[in-house]
């Protein structure tokens, strides 16, 4: 019996993209799926985009939030409504390959994997490529991700059977702040370094956000881990270098 995929989808004003996203979900070879999608109090079309799906596809359920309360807590919606053993990620512009979930679940159980990422590859507003791709490593653990974030959100599927319950911190960089929950419950992220899903960079967001992301991985370190200024700026100048090999173009 093929277990039951729980995808949680935070989307806010998303009317320009979200088709894409859906699409690319509902094109899965996996098909014992259900789509979570969030709509963290958009202004837009998202809502009426999303309700047009829901009559195409039982699979598929919206959750309107009343105002926008922030990514984090959209996600932890979804993720107190997932019935699945299996939860996934996927943004509300970003994509999948028609074979991801197949793929990953097969590495999964093969492997005897709670915790697994993929490659990735970068597109822009319109969707074309820009010859960038975020490589896999074999593993990642609790020491390896102090060294800054490899595991793309959007490609992560967590095993809750055998990983228990959990939430996203309500922080900037949530996602990443969750990895370090897991992996120091022992957990390590396994990768698969094949392309299985798009990353949709903005072009107003590549300096903007990479200045806020640097400032948020600085909060955890701090905050978060608790660790002093000397090894929080240690392992700041590690994040700092690998983010440019990340990004260069």
């Amino acid at each position: 019996m093929k277990e039951l995929v729980s995808i949680v989808m935070p989307a806010y004003n998303s009317e320009r993209f979200i088709k894409d996203s859906i699409q690319s979900v509902i094109d899965q070879d996996y098909t014992n799926w259900e789509l979570i999608i969030i709509d963290d109090g958009s202004k837009d079309n998202t809502k009426n985009i999303v309700k047009e799906y829901l009559n195409l596809d039982s699979r598929i359920r919206l959750i309107a939030l009343d105002e926008n309360r922030g990514v984090a807590n959209a996600r932890n919606v979804g993720i107190k409504e997932a019935r699945g053993r299996y939860i996934a990620f996927l943004d509300s512009d970003d994509m999948w390959y028609p074979n991801k979930l197949s793929r990953q679940l097969k590495f999964m159980q093969e492997n005897d994997f709670a915790f697994t990422f993929t490659s990735y590859e970068i597109i822009d507003e319109n969707g074309e490529r820009v010859n960038k791709v975020i490589r896999a490593p074999h593993h990642v653990d609790y020491r390896e991700l102090l060294k800054g974030n490899i595991i793309g959100c959007l490609t992560v599927v967590i095993d809750r059977d055998t990983v228990g319950d959990f939430l996203m911190p309500n922080t900037k960089h949530e996602d990443y702040a969750t990895w370090f929950e897991l992996t120091k419950r022992g957990f390590v992220a396994y990768g698969i370094n094949e392309v299985l899903a798009l990353y949709r960079r903005s072009k107003r967001s590549l300096t903007s956000n990479k200045l806020k992301s640097a400032l948020w991985t600085w909060n955890i370190y701090r905050q978060q881990e608790g660790f002093g200024i000397i090894k929080s700026t240690k392992y700041f100048l590690i994040y700092a270098l690998r983010g440019i090999r990340k990004y260069s173009l």
